[in-house]
């Protein structure tokens, strides 16, 4: 290994903010910015699990001098630029403090610190990308709130505590659906945000799940970032009262989470892994525990989709240990569904069902004052949806295509994708379970459905179906769900 010939300072410097990188991100948001690096990556066929706590870091300036790998991504973002004029300090600079030479470089590709890299092919897992820094265990919620401030906490909320001088506060719209947060364009110094416009970020919350809940997400994903730009913004221009500061903070992590629903309901993966972890560190910074509770229990769901089910249990587990003072048993009724599936994706069975029986024991004492407003979506259809789901993973198809149809009966009409979603669950179950005829008539239900709702995952699941019925074309009903299957517009990711 090679030495450094450059001796260290005997006393650590504090930080400095890096502003040339700043002002390169301009008005995207950490998660923005985050994920255009992400897709800079691909095209140079670099792999980074860049997200906004790591934009954060860079913008603060622990990061003096980014890997190797961030350093050939963001050479290609800044063609024409080096390292110094992305605001970095030169690499020989920072050897002996954590640089390597191309030698000492560890791999790019590093796994999970939770899971061995045995252990995520025995787990069945997706092995995820995870950088030197990314030290921490956000499962673990007794870690001290000192380390939480220093690698939880996004760019948006340094900038909020840290801020000085004038603030630009940007107009935040979702276009003709008519989400505004009404933040007025300045470079000179503004009134600091009130109680209307904490008003206005939790109507633009409201409003978001009653589009998803209607039309499903592909169609909302990126006009929803402007509200959560004017989020960010409204949190940089701050508050003298505290009870405004806590609406703000709430209401900007809410909305980060439905952000985050957004692109995960529409396959962005790795956009709604940001954006629940900027809710997270929001919750964290400012000790909501609702909050976190909702960030942990979306996050648990995301990894299940994401083929990394152990992670899954333990983001449920976590949001079970935030979630239990609250006192409402039908938020930890979901959350122990949310620990369900991830044990499902790791086949066992025994540890599903006892969580599922949780679940309904849980559910069965009924509603509460202390149930959060965002699960408003989760009645007795969403119970039997999950189920389904679960049963699905395990393979028991009569099982899961029975709980299926039960959350299709039972679904409120007004909540059109997600009626969408269990008879697609349905189809699936069916065609899997070796009923291909009753498969394509709940088959030929979803594609009536699709002209309302616009859902990648939906799309998923729908094609996922198809294939299974393509040698049982002769079966009723089965060539005429195939053909107007095929003729489907495929959705742009």
């Amino acid at each position: 290994m090679a030495s450094s010939m450059v001796t260290p300072s005997p006393l650590p410097r504090p930080p400095r903010p890096n502003l040339a990188f700043r002002r390169l991100r301009g008005p995207r948001s950490p998660a923005e910015f985050a994920a255009a690096v992400r897709r800079s990556a691909r095209e140079i066929g670099e792999r980074v699990s860049c997200d906004a706590r790591y934009v954060g870091r860079v913008e603060a300036g622990e990061i003096r001098c980014p890997n190797y790998a961030y350093e050939r991504v963001f050479l290609h973002m800044f063609p024409g630029r080096t390292l110094v004029d992305l605001g970095f300090a030169p690499r020989s600079s920072v050897r002996g403090r954590g640089a390597r030479t191309a030698e000492d470089t560890p791999p790019a590709h590093l796994t999970s610190p939770v899971l061995t890299t045995d252990e995520t092919a025995r787990a069945g897992e997706t092995p995820e990308v995870y950088e030197p820094y990314d030290t921490q265990d956000p499962y673990d919620t007794h870690q001290n709130h000192e380390n939480h401030e220093n690698h939880e906490e996004s760019d948006v909320l340094r900038r909020a505590f840290m801020r000085g001088g004038t603030v630009t506060v940007a107009a935040g719209t979702l276009g003709p659906l008519g989400l505004t947060l009404d933040a007025v364009a300045t470079e000179r110094s503004v009134r600091r945000p009130g109680t209307s416009e904490a008003g206005a970020l939790e109507e633009a919350v409201r409003r978001i799940r009653l589009l998803d809940d209607r039309h499903g997400a592909d169609g909302l994903y990126r006009r929803a970032a402007a509200p959560l730009r004017a989020a960010y913004a409204l949190l940089d221009a701050g508050t003298t009262r505290q009870s405004v500061a806590e609406r703000l903070h709430s209401g900007a992590g809410e909305l980060a989470i439905s952000v985050g629903w957004l692109a995960h309901d529409s396959g962005r993966f790795d956009d709604a892994r940001s954006h629940y972890a900027e809710a997270l560190a929001t919750a964290r910074l400012t000790g909501d525990a609702g909050l976190e509770a909702h960030a942990f229990c979306n996050t648990a769901f995301l990894a299940r989709d994401a083929g990394r089910p152990r992670e899954a249990v333990r983001a449920a587990q976590a949001a079970q240990r935030v979630g239990r003072p609250l006192g409402s048993a039908r938020l930890m009724s979901l959350l122990a569904l949310r620990e369900a599936g991830g044990w499902a994706g790791l086949a066992d069975r025994t540890g599903c069902e006892q969580a599922l029986a949780r679940a309904q024991a849980l559910f069965e004492r009924g509603h509460s004052d202390a149930d959060p407003e965002w699960m408003s979506f989760y009645g007795e259809a969403e119970l039997e949806g999950l189920e389904a789901q679960c049963w699905s993973t395990l393979g028991d198809w009569p099982r899961a295509a029975r709980h299926a149809r039960r959350a299709a009966h039972l679904q409120d009409p007004h909540f059109t994708r997600n009626i969408a979603l269990y008879m697609a669950e349905l189809a699936d179950d069916l065609a899997r379970g070796g009923r291909p005829d009753e498969a394509a008539t709940a088959g030929m239900r979803v594609l009536d459905l699709l002209d309302l709702v616009q859902s990648s995952r939906i799309q998923t699941m729908l094609a996922g179906t198809a294939r299974v019925l393509l040698p049982h074309r002769r079966a009723s009903g089965v060539s005429t769900f195939l053909d107007r299957h095929s003729g489907l517009p495929r959705t742009a990711a």
